[in-house]
């Protein structure tokens, strides 16, 4: 006889994760259905929600499946670490979701959560934009270089020596 295995009642560690959701722009009124879709996606798997909202509504960097505009739903959840494959996996394979980021957030308190808002982009990040076409018109007459001279400190090219013209072959390419 093999002896006794004990069976331990082992519990899993949950860990805090946050999870940053990109969905597709939705009416105002639908929001809260695009929230409940992500509660539901990680509450299938044994995630416990601790805080979910709306982060913001912005212009996306690329196109993502003909959309120019997202909405980043920002979902605070405890969970195993072993659910986080399978949140992944079921957000890929779901229509109405575009991207997730899942990262640990086991340095941050609840009240913290609780209190993220959208950042602003910093308006001295922008640049200026100017009028009509950017080509070398918007350098004033300068090029890429920062004094606008000629290039080897005034010097012209010099002269080069002459191109290697190849010889033609009298056999055509053969084709396929």
């Amino acid at each position: 006889m093999a002896p006794k295995q004990e069976k331990r009642n082992v519990e899993k560690k949950q860990r805090k994760y946050e999870a940053m959701f990109l969905m597709p722009p939705v009416a105002a009124s639908e929001t809260e259905t695009a929230i409940n879709r992500c509660r539901e996606i990680i509450e299938r798997h044994g995630g416990k929600i601790l805080v979910a909202k709306k982060w913001d509504e912005r212009k996306l960097a690329y196109e993502i499946g003909k959309h120019k505009r997202g909405l980043y739903i920002i979902v605070y959840f405890t969970a195993p670490g072993e659910a986080i494959a399978p949140i992944e996996r079921d957000v890929k394979l779901a229509d109405d979701i575009l991207r997730v980021l899942v990262t640990q957030a086991d340095h941050l308190s609840e009240q913290e959560m609780a209190a993220v808002e959208p950042q602003k982009p910093d308006p001295e990040m922008r640049p200026e934009r100017s009028e009509g076409f950017r080509g070398a018109g918007d350098r004033f007459g300068a090029g890429d270089r920062y004094g606008g001279g000629d290039r080897y400190g005034g010097e012209d090219r010099r002269d080069r020596p002459p191109r290697y013209r190849r010889e033609e072959s009298a056999e055509p390419a053969a084709s396929e």
